[in-house]
């Protein structure tokens, strides 16, 4: 019953707008709740040198090294290097997991490996060399709290880690090749600020092909020099989404009032014009199959989240999926694929 009312608290929370007395009171319920009762952080600082800290890499064998059966006959070349944020893997016991979670967690590492690095790191392999840290990454009850000072510690050490292996990435692999900031979900909050450090009207912004800020709000005022993709050949630029079924725009989303940014990955621009099944390279389905023409798209206007009409998603019960969120990869897998390889072109063209 107690983690049921927890549970309840969470998705309540969620669904109230963040800036509400409502919304801040549940967060200061479950912020106590859950530390009272949380372990500590234990975990030891990653040292990425050691290869046992990247969930991917291009000096060992791992889950993004994984083709396809339909694309055993593609021509290759990593011509670029994507650093990869994975989203959240911990999903630990509410109130007594660590609000952090540990590097030598195999159950985490496994979900890592087995799920976002093998469905979505692998959309890159294909024209680069992958690297993607592990990363001592918050919890997902951090999310049901996370205008609170505990979020903010929890959220600040995962950025530690991304920060320091993007350094050794850097200084140790990068040899001034072409860079794409990839990520989703957490991933996608931790690499808005990676790009605000490192790249937003800095000189590493010159080597970006493009990042691939996916599963998260970006507010229309998050970069000051960095600029959201309007082609599909632009390079040194930003492009993102948030999959939602035509006609749901949640609560939370409403909130925002409009304040965030969406690219059609259909078209690569933010027309609201709907795009069309037609444009439509394919589905991953299962990391077995592709199945194109089934996905139509949209910008809603006022929301700036991209609706999906599909049939391709059902639950147990036949029902729609109104919330695609963990499918931002896979809808667009070899949509995002080629865009990849074309914004690849387009970078050495110009440099």
């Amino acid at each position: 019953m107690r983690q049921f009312i927890i549970f309840i608290l969470a998705i309540t929370l969620l669904s109230a707008p963040a800036y509400s007395r409502q919304g801040k009171v549940l967060q200061r319920v479950l912020a106590r709740k859950f530390n009272r009762h949380a372990a500590p952080n234990t975990g030891p600082e990653p040292d990425y040198s050691n290869l046992s800290c990247w969930s991917a890499s291009p000096f060992k064998v791992d889950a993004s090294d994984s083709i396809p059966a339909f694309l055993k006959d593609e021509p290759r070349e990593a011509r670029a290097d994507v650093f990869f944020i994975h989203p959240t893997s911990f999903f630990g016991e509410a109130e007594t997991a660590s609000w952090n979670a540990d590097l030598r967690d195999p159950i985490v590492n496994l979900e890592t490996d087995s799920r976002s690095i093998l469905f979505q790191a692998t959309v890159f392999n294909g024209s680069c060399r992958v690297f993607a840290p592990r990363y001592r990454q918050a919890n997902m009850k951090t999310f049901y709290v996370r205008s609170t000072p505990i979020a903010k510690r929890t959220f600040d050490l995962a950025y530690r880690d991304i920060r320091k292996a993007f350094l050794y990435f850097l200084k140790n692999y990068s040899e001034n090749r072409p860079i794409i900031i990839a990520s989703h979900s957490q991933g996608s909050l931790h690499a808005i600020r990676l790009l605000q450090e490192f790249f937003d009207g800095k000189p590493l912004q010159k080597r970006l092909v493009c990042a691939y800020v996916i599963g998260y709000q970006i507010k229309k005022d998050a970069f000051k020099k960095l600029q959201v993709g309007e082609q599909p050949d632009q390079t040194g630029c930003f492009v993102g989404w948030r999959s939602y079924a035509k006609g749901e725009i949640p609560k939370l989303i409403d909130a925002e009032k409009g304040n965030s940014v969406c690219v059609n990955p259909l078209t690569w621009t933010t027309s609201v014009e709907p795009a069309s099944p037609e444009l439509h390279l394919g589905i991953m389905n299962g990391f077995k199959t592709i199945v194109p023409h089934t996905v139509e798209t949209e910008i809603e206007p006022k929301a700036r989240i991209l609706w999906i009409d599909t049939e391709a998603f059902q639950d147990e019960k036949k029902a729609r999926i109104k919330n695609l969120h963990i499918y931002d990869y896979n809808l667009f897998w070899m949509n995002i694929r080629q865009n990849i390889k074309q914004r690849i072109d387009a970078y050495y063209k110009l440099h």
